[in-house]
């Protein structure tokens, strides 16, 4: 019984712990102890008790004026958390989530110089087309609706570079292969944070891809849907962002707030 009664009370203090680093978390500068405890719900003797304990593990910093802040040891265990995390790992439970709803082969694709490198996908198991996304193919950026979100992500200088470089060679008829058109298409891209693969890359494949960013707002990934033509739904665009959108906040991305 008193085993049990010991465990429901670090239970508690657990939670209360946590409440105070919610409210610490929602206010940026630093916080009073009336606030704390009004905001957590907690009694001030309480709220104090507690975070003198957090104080002593640097999980929150004390200032001479009697406010509070997160402290060091959340920024060194989050650097900690962030080295091991894997795209991968992170992204494979909502690929196939996205891929059920669907039931076409999702795709995970990150960049690598001029190219984009296939990292995962999930087999649509009745496509009759030779699809080119293989786990760790390869494909120039403009050729592809992942490699376009890298390219729409860049300058337009580093985008004339990598034209340059490249010299935008095609695969089939409907390949960007002028500059021009490129530009154009990576303008829509920007504007609706989506992008389409029209049998660029192989005839008769089609592609739709999101993109995947991380804490810091960087692009690090492009979650992609192909299929063959005939299969082809545009709007399946709609729940290809909402999926990658799952998964950069799984990575810690925080979307900036509509205007």
């Amino acid at each position: 019984m008193a085993e049990q009664q010991a465990e429901k009370t670090s239970i508690q203090v657990i939670e209360r712990m946590m409440s105070l680093l919610d409210v610490l978390a929602d206010i940026r500068e630093p916080v009073s102890l009336k606030v704390l405890a009004r905001n957590s719900g907690l009694h001030p003797s309480t709220a104090h008790r507690i975070l003198a304990a957090m104080a002593s593990a640097a999980v929150v910093e004390r200032h001479e004026n009697g406010s509070y802040t997160l402290g060091i040891r959340l920024l060194e265990l989050g650097n900690l958390v962030k080295s091991r995390i894997s795209i991968r790992e992170v992204a494979r439970p909502y690929m196939q989530q996205l891929h059920e709803a669907i039931g076409e082969a999702v795709n995970l694709g990150i960049r690598h110089e001029d190219e984009i490198i296939y990292v995962d996908r999930t087999s649509s198991g009745r496509s009759l087309v030779r699809v080119v996304y293989l786990v760790g193919g390869r494909a120039p950026l403009h050729l592809t609706s992942v490699g376009k979100l890298f390219l729409a992500a860049d300058s337009a200088s580093d985008v004339r570079a990598y034209a340059r470089r490249t010299g935008l060679p095609g695969k089939t008829p409907h390949s960007l292969t002028r500059l021009d058109a490129l530009d154009k298409e990576l303008d829509k891209i920007r504007r609706h944070e989506v992008a389409f693969d029209n049998e660029e890359a192989e005839i008769g494949l089609r592609c739709i891809a999101a993109p995947i960013r991380n804490d810091e707002g960087q692009l690090v990934a492009g979650l992609s849907v192909s299929a063959p033509s005939d299969r082809h739904d545009p709007d399946w665009a709609t729940t290809i962002k909402a999926t990658a959108d799952k998964i950069a906040r799984a990575l810690g991305h925080q979307a900036p707030p509509h205007p």
